[in-house]
């Protein structure tokens, strides 16, 4: 018979779990945040790709849209407090949005359909709608921030070398930031495909120690 104390018990050791697991994935993708290198073929060389979505993204679907979006942020808070920031914060918001606009598609189509089908279709939409974020956000707020430092009209020629046909701002996010975050959602997407089934595992496994710690603490606090 399992009674109130027993479940009670569970539920904290399934809290522990949850947040020891995205303590740990959330450090895994701030320092993957620290190693970027640029996909030069199609963006210029100030925007960088690295892998600190995978982390993310293995939060999300192991433990849902909400985990991935908690992860999501203390890797960048992690970020600003070790860099700072050069754009009173704005830059880090949209990368954020950026960041959950990947995972939250992926993760609620997951959640209802946690199939290998599911997962497919919901990294698919989470990329494509990465893409179109991305865009947006870049037309709007990253460019006209970043030409602070650079003038847009370099920005422009940078995209031009690239894509002659872009001409302006939009153009330039549309080209550029497009395909960079479509090629970013696509190999991250690869990746946690290929790690996901291990970390899977080797997070059940971690539950079940801490269901039996606390059994054996239970057991100790009875006899007390």
């Amino acid at each position: 018979m399992i009674t109130k104390e027993k479940t009670v018990y569970a539920d904290k050791t399934a809290k522990t779990t949850k947040l020891a697991v995205t303590s740990m994935l959330a450090a895994l993708a701030a320092v993957l945040m620290f190693f970027e290198f640029p996909l030069g073929f199609i963006a210029p060389s100030f925007y960088e790709f690295d892998f600190s979505e995978v982390p993310v993204l293995v939060g999300t679907f192991s433990m849902g849209p909400v985990a991935g979006v908690v992860i999501e942020f203390i890797k960048i808070f992690i970020k600003f407090l070790i860099k700072g920031t050069t754009t009173g914060g704005v830059g880090e918001l949209a990368n954020f949005l950026i960041g959950c606009s990947l995972i939250l598609p992926a993760g609620l189509i997951y959640k209802f359909k946690k199939t290998r089908v599911g997962a497919i279709a919901g990294v698919l939409t989470g990329t494509l709608t990465m893409a179109v974020v991305g865009v947006l956000l870049n037309t709007f707020v990253l460019v006209p921030l970043y030409s602070a430092f650079m003038p847009l009209e370099e920005i422009i020629k940078m995209g031009q070398a690239i894509f002659p046909a872009i001409n302006s701002t939009f153009t330039f996010c549309l080209f550029c930031v497009g395909p960079f975050n479509i090629i970013k959602g696509l190999i991250i997407s690869a990746v946690v495909f290929i790690i996901y089934k291990p970390l899977s595992n080797l997070i059940r496994n971690l539950d079940s120690l801490m269901k039996k710690i606390g059994e054996k603490d239970e057991a100790l606090t009875n006899k007390n």
